[in-house]
């Protein structure tokens, strides 16, 4: 089997020993990404960008995507980013899952981990 691993280049890749995807199995795994910017929906729309770079270096899209789960430290704001995601997955809703948990620093208010059909 081929295993195809995709760098962001992020500052964690580095520092904890992962990458932002790894293609095998024939599925795209892509690690959870946290996005920048002051509220939850700009790190969301953030992450889903850094995400949607990494699908497309694995030659998916979102619409490939088969499984995502979002993980939030307050299980609150993630009404917010419910438009952003209906409008990310559009006709192609994945099978999703919402955490409440701690995430790898304070300022991150939203992570996003998705799984998607490889292509080929």
């Amino acid at each position: 089997m081929t295993i195809r691993r995709i760098s962001s280049g992020g500052a964690f890749e580095a520092k904890i020993g992962y990458c932002r995807a790894v293609v095998a199995g024939g599925f795209v795994h892509v690690a959870g990404t946290v996005g920048q910017g002051e509220t939850v929906t700009e790190q969301c729309r953030s992450a889903l960008d850094v995400i949607a770079k990494a699908l497309a270096e694995a030659g998916v899209s979102f619409a490939d995507v088969v499984r995502v789960n979002y993980y939030l430290p307050d299980a609150s704001e993630f009404e917010p980013c419910w438009p952003i995601l209906a409008e990310t997955f559009g006709e192609n809703p994945p099978a999703a899952t919402m955490i409440e948990c701690n995430l790898i620093a304070p300022q991150y208010r939203i992570e996003i981990e998705v799984t998607a059909l490889a292509a080929g």
